[in-house]
C-alpha cells in the first residue's frame, strides 16, 4: 500500500510545516461540532418545542432521530457522488445547508416543515463527516496527519459534552426558536472562517475513485467497522440513558456529564500525542478501560463515587474515539479513504440508533441495573475484534512504518 495516496490528489502541496495548520484545523473542528450540537440541541428544548409546535415531547423528539436517519442515509450516497468537487466548495455547501435548516425550524409553525428541514441538516452532517477527516489528512505533511485528525475531531466531545446544556442554556435565554438562529447565525460565522482560514483541496479525477464495492472489500475496513458498531452501541446504551442511571445512584447528571466532557478533551490531547506512535495500543486501551468502567458500573453501579469515577475514565478512553477510528480506517482504505470515513459515519450512526433502541427496551423491561453488563459484554466483543485484527485494521508499530 502506497503512503497516504488519497490525502495529496494533485499537486496542490500540503502544508510543509512541522507546526498543525491550527487555524485551518480548527475550522474543520467547528464544522463537526456544529454538526452535533446541531444534532444534540432538541434534547434539551423538548418541552419548549413541544409547546410551540402544539405537539407532544415524544414527537418533538424526533427532531433528533429523523437528522440521524438523514445522516445515516446520505452519507455514503452524498460521499460518492461529490468525490469530484473541490473540498472547501463542498464543506461550505453543508454548512449552508445547517444554516438553512436551522433557520427554517426556527420559523416553521408546522413540524412537518420543520422534520424536512432536519432531515436535509441530518444529509448535510452525512457529508460533512464523510469529508472531514480526508480534508484534515490533505492539508498537513504524511506524518502529521494523525494528530491533525486529532485536532479536526475535537468538536466532537465538546459537542457531546455541551450539546444538550447549551440547548437548555440558551433556550432560557432566547427561548428555543432563539436557540436554533444562534445556530445559524454561528453558522454563518463559520463560512467567513472557512473561507479565511481552510485552505481548498481538489476534488478526485474520474479515474482515480475508487467503488463503494472496493472500499468495503478492503483488508482491514470490515474489522474496524465492527468494532465501531459494538464499541458505539455499548457506549450510546449508556450515555444515552445515564440521567436514570445517574438517579439511581443519586449522583447529579450535570456533573457527572462535565467528568465525562472534560475527561474527553483529555482524552482527546493523549490520542493526538500518541496515534502516530501507538495507534494500536491506543484503541485496545480505550476500549479495555471503558469495559472494566462498565464492569465496574455492574459491579458498583449504586455507588455516587463509582459513578463519578466511572465517567472519568469513560471519558478518557471515548475523547479520542473518533480519531483514532478516521485514523484507522483511512490507513486501511489508502485511496478509498472520503468512502470509507462516510462507512464509519454511517456505522457510528446505526450505532447510536441501536443503542437508544436497546437500551430502551433494557430499561423497561429490567432497569438501570439491566444495562451495564450488556454494555459489559458488547465492549468486551469490540476488544476481542480489535485484538485479533492486527494485520490490516489495526496494526502494530509506528502508522509511518505499518502503512508503507
Amino acid at each position: 500500500m502506497q503512503p497516504y495516496p488519497s490525502t495529496h490528489l494533485s499537486k496542490d502541496p500540503p502544508d510543509s510545516s512541522s507546526t498543525l495548520p491550527i487555524a485551518a484545523l480548527s475550522g474543520l473542528a467547528a464544522s463537526g461540532f456544529l454538526c452535533i450540537v446541531t444534532e444534540t440541541l432538541p434534547a434539551g428544548l423538548l418541552p419548549q418545542i413541544a409547546s410551540g409546535l402544539r405537539v407532544s415531547e415524544s414527537i418533538a423528539g424526533q427532531l433528533v432521530a429523523v437528522y440521524a436517519l438523514g445522516s445515516l442515509l446520505a452519507a455514503i450516497p452524498l460521499t460518492s457522488w461529490t468525490q469530484g468537487l473541490r473540498r472547501r466548495s463542498v464543506l461550505l455547501a453543508t454548512i449552508i445547508c445547517f444554516v438553512i435548516g436551522n433557520t427554517l425550524t426556527a420559523l416553521a409553525d408546522s413540524i412537518s416543515v420543520v422534520l424536512i428541514a432536519r432531515f436535509i441538516a441530518g444529509c448535510a452532517a452525512g457529508l460533512a463527516w464523510g469529508m472531514l477527516a480526508g480534508y484534515a489528512r490533505s492539508i498537513v505533511r504524511p506524518d502529521r496527519t494523525g494528530p491533525a485528525m486529532a485536532v479536526a475531531m475535537v468538536g466532537v466531545p465538546l459537542a457531546l459534552s455541551l450539546g444538550v446544556p447549551l440547548g437548555t442554556f440558551l433556550g432560557g435565554f432566547v427561548g428555543w426558536r432563539g436557540s436554533f438562529l444562534t445556530l445559524s447565525a454561528l453558522g454563518v460565522i463559520l463560512i467567513g472562517w472557512i473561507i479565511a482560514k481552510v485552505p481548498d483541496a481538489p476534488g478526485r479525477t474520474a479515474d482515480n475513485r475508487p467503488s463503494l464495492l472496493r472500499v468495503i472489500g478492503t483488508k482491514g475496513i470490515l474489522p474496524i467497522l465492527l468494532v465501531i458498531l459494538t464499541w458505539m452501541t455499548a457506549h450510546n446504551i449508556l450515555y444515552t440513558y445515564i440521567a436514570p442511571f445517574a438517579r439511581a445512584a443519586e449522583s447529579r447528571v450535570d456533573l457527572v456529564l462535565l467528568a465525562f466532557g472534560i475527561s474527553s478533551l483529555l482524552g482527546i490531547w493523549i490520542v493526538g500525542r500518541l496515534v502516530d506512535r501507538m495507534l494500536r495500543r491506543m484503541v485496545l486501551l480505550a476500549i479495555g478501560s471503558f469495559a472494566l468502567t462498565a464492569a465496574l458500573l455492574t459491579i458498583a453501579g449504586q455507588l455516587e463515587i463509582a459513578v463519578y469515577a466511572a465517567a472519568v475514565i469513560w471519558g478518557l478512553g471515548f475523547g479520542g474515539a473518533g480519531a483514532m477510528m478516521q485514523t484507522a480506517s483511512a490507513d486501511a482504505a489508502g485511496d478509498g479513504v472520503d468512502l470509507a470515513q462516510a462507512m464509519v459515519t454511517t456505522a457510528w450512526n446505526l450505532a447510536i440508533a441501536a443503542g437508544g433502541a436497546f437500551g430502551g427496551v433494557m430499561l423497561t423491561t429490567g432497569g438501570t441495573p439491566m444495562l451495564p453488563p450488556v454494555v459489559t459484554a458488547l465492549a468486551m466483543l469490540a476488544f476481542v475484534i480489535a485484538l485479533t485484527a492486527r494485520r490490516f485494521a489495526f496494526p502494530p508499530g509506528h502508522r509511518a512504518e505499518s502503512i508503507r
